[in-house]
């Protein structure tokens, strides 16, 4: 098969553009690193409602768009120490979520409607919580904006992106070397056990790597860390690709020319993030 310069080109192109406004977001500042994952989760959300749609449900985007934003913006919250009444509103704006959908719940007036709820607040559950969370990781537990921001630590989230991409391009190495069993042919034909456990074992070691920068006291925290993105990042590909063939499609949306939507750049960052956050919390008086 003859190469589509054409399409390599538009593929090289958009890659590079991803990279280059992630990691400089990422980079320059706490508050771009913070803008940018709250435009990709509201945008994942809306891809997720799209890919729903195409699986037959018709969840309350309207409605769950706003909820997204309001718990993205009431986890953000709960680490400022500032007590004002727009920050407590912020704060507890979270807990009407689940009143607002039912109530377009209760007076919508199709047949599935509870499989249209369901699917509304799984959104939410899906693409909103994960990167709420992730800005929690890389500043102190507590504190003003500017504390937040001037506690900020670009490093620690440069690192578990970087620990993804290792995890996949050592993933495919392996099972493109030396695979031979599939990991869930039904789902991800191209996986193999093979790869990825070649995959997790050579993100461990890149973990220690890390180590180098001296993030954390502890020279135990990058590789624990790595073991979980090796393992969950790989759940999340693999629950997104399931996602798409439930809809029927590709990609999980258009916005990256050649390489498909949010869904598709992010699916294991979503896996990844809560339980790094997890980690991080339970570790934190040894860290």
């Amino acid at each position: 098969m003859a190469l589509d310069l054409k399409t390599l080109r538009v593929r090289s192109i958009t890659a590079a553009v991803f990279v280059i406004v992630l990691l400089s977001s990422i980079y320059f500042s706490y508050f771009s690193f913070i803008g940018l994952f709250f435009l990709v989760s509201i945008w994942a959300l809306h891809e997720f409602y799209s890919l729903a749609e195409k699986m037959g449900a018709k969840p309350f985007a309207g409605i769950g768009m706003i909820s997204g934003i309001l718990a993205f913006m009431s986890i953000y919250s709960l680490q400022l120490t500032q007590n004002n009444f727009d920050i407590k509103l912020m704060r507890y704006a979270v807990y009407l979520v689940p009143f607002i959908v039912a109530l377009k719940f209760l007076f919508s007036k199709n047949e599935q409607s509870f499989q249209d709820m369901a699917f509304t607040i799984a959104g939410i559950f899906y693409c909103i919580i994960p990167f709420a969370l992730l800005i929690k990781i890389p500043v102190a537990e507590t504190g003003t904006v500017n504390e937040l921001a001037a506690s900020y630590d670009h490093f620690k989230i440069l690192g578990i992106i970087f620990l993804i991409w290792a995890n996949d391009t050592f993933a495919y190495l392996g099972g493109s070397l030396i695979g031979k069993h599939k990991l869930y042919e039904r789902v991800s034909p191209g996986k193999t056990w093979e790869g990825t456990v070649v995959g997790i074992i050579l993100c461990v070691a890149v973990g220690f790597v890390l180590n180098m920068n001296e993030t954390f006291s502890s020279k135990w925290v990058w590789p624990l860390i790595a073991l979980f993105v090796g393992v969950f990042s790989t759940l999340g590909d693999l629950i997104e690709s399931q996602m798409k063939r439930k809809a029927g499609v590709k990609d999980s949306g258009t916005l990256m020319p050649g390489h498909g939507g949010i869904l598709d750049r992010f699916d294991s960052l979503l896996f990844v993030s809560p339980f790094v956050f997890v980690v991080l919390k339970l570790l934190q008086e040894n860290i």
